[in-house]
């Protein structure tokens, strides 16, 4: 574990007892019938995860990065959609803590805190992922208010959250294109529409969803921070945060995937001996405990450095990238290691296998995290 403080040690903990206690004994049916956790969700609003990143006094207490990595670890180790549930959310804390305006501080961070209030993220659009500059919703001035046009998909917890980080244009002339783009906090006002839920090959039970803005009024006092045109850094800075939370979804999913493997290695014999002791058994195992090593060693430093208020695009673009590679490779492994039990739903192998995926393309496919990396390389080097 990262060298957590005796109460950030206890607070990881208690979320690991929720998990084996509550969460993994329901999470195979939940996901089956890519039924709402609404239960689990509420108990996780009692166990403050949904306020983590607050600090006081809008919040209980604020955690460490590298001890908020860990949490969401622990979640995702039991069902990834529950780390799903609280990672946009997190991230608009985050934005919210470092760039709003103490009105919008007073307004939200109490809410989103306890989870009363939930918040989710809206950057991709559905012409357009990667190049965020490149987007088309517009927010135009109007009097005191922005008339928000424009679409945005997959977006995670679509229907629940009374909060919108939306990203657009507000001057659509400016050069460069970035200088035109800003954040808006957008309730659910009038012209705010969640049109339809996405099918997906995994990440049941959390709903991501297309989200269109049709002349929907928001105030000006919505714009993250009170200025135009600085939404493009802010998000960028943000999306550390979120590269982070998903590199942890990644490294539980590995956990879960290599402990039942382990223990379905140490009780399933065959020719007379547990199959763990089969050379070609034994190596994957040790190959995926090599690599989750490794991808967990990547979360915590990414997130130390983050705590440590440095700028960690290419630390945090380095761990997510490896961290959901692992976590493909090391969900396989696993389905092989069960044999033909791994292809059965009777397992959970086979729901590690379907959740790995999305940690490859979300936030910010792994293609982008390269070009991330290589451009500070070139910037900066290691």
């Amino acid at each position: 574990m990262a060298d957590l403080c005796a109460e950030e040690r206890a607070i990881v903990g208690t979320v690991a007892e929720f998990v084996d206690e509550r969460v993994r004994p329901v999470a195979r049916d939940l996901e089956r019938a890519d039924t709402y956790p609404g239960a689990l969700i509420e108990e996780m609003k009692r166990l403050g995860v949904f306020g983590l990143l607050v600090p006081e006094p809008h919040g209980p207490a604020r955690v460490s990065a590298p001890c908020f990595a860990l949490v969401t670890e622990e979640l995702a180790r039991g069902w990834m959609s529950l780390a799903g549930a609280m990672g946009g959310h997190s991230v608009v804390c985050a934005l919210l803590v470092r760039f709003g305006t103490e009105e919008q501080k007073a307004a939200y961070l109490p809410r989103l805190a306890t989870g009363e209030l939930r918040a989710t993220m809206a950057l991709t659009e559905p012409a357009g992922g990667s190049d965020l500059q490149a987007i088309t919703t517009t927010a135009r001035r109007d009097g005191d208010a922005y008339v928000v046009d424009g679409a945005k998909t997959w977006i995670s917890n679509a229907r629940r959250a009374g909060l919108i980080a939306l990203l657009c244009k507000t001057d659509p002339a400016a050069e460069p294109a970035h200088r035109g783009i800003s954040v808006l906090l957008v309730e659910k006002v009038p012209g705010v529409e969640v049109s339809r839920d996405l099918p997906k090959l995994g990440y049941k039970g959390v709903e991501s969803c297309e989200v269109r803005f049709d002349g929907a009024r928001v105030p000006a006092a919505a714009v993250l921070g009170g200025e135009p045109g600085r939404g493009f850094a802010q998000m960028m800075s943000g999306l550390e945060v979120g590269r982070i939370q998903v590199a942890a979804r990644a490294t539980g999913v590995a956990r879960a995937a290599l402990d039942d493997a382990v223990e379905y290695a140490r009780t399933r014999e065959t020719f007379g001996k547990p199959i763990w002791r089969h050379q070609s058994v034994g190596n994957l195992l040790a190959d995926m405990a090599t690599r989750l090593t490794a991808a967990r060693t990547l979360l915590v430093h990414a997130a130390t450095r983050l705590e440590q208020g440095h700028r960690v695009d290419l630390e945090a673009g380095m761990a997510k990238l490896f961290a959901s590679e692992a976590a493909l490779e090391i969900a396989t492994s696993a389905l092989r290691v069960h044999g033909g039990h791994g292809y059965s739903t009777e397992f959970a192998v086979e729901r590690y296998f379907r959740d790995a995926p999305l940690m490859i393309v979300g936030e910010g496919t792994n293609e982008i995290q390269r070009t991330v990396i290589a451009r500070r390389l070139m910037e900066d080097g290691l």
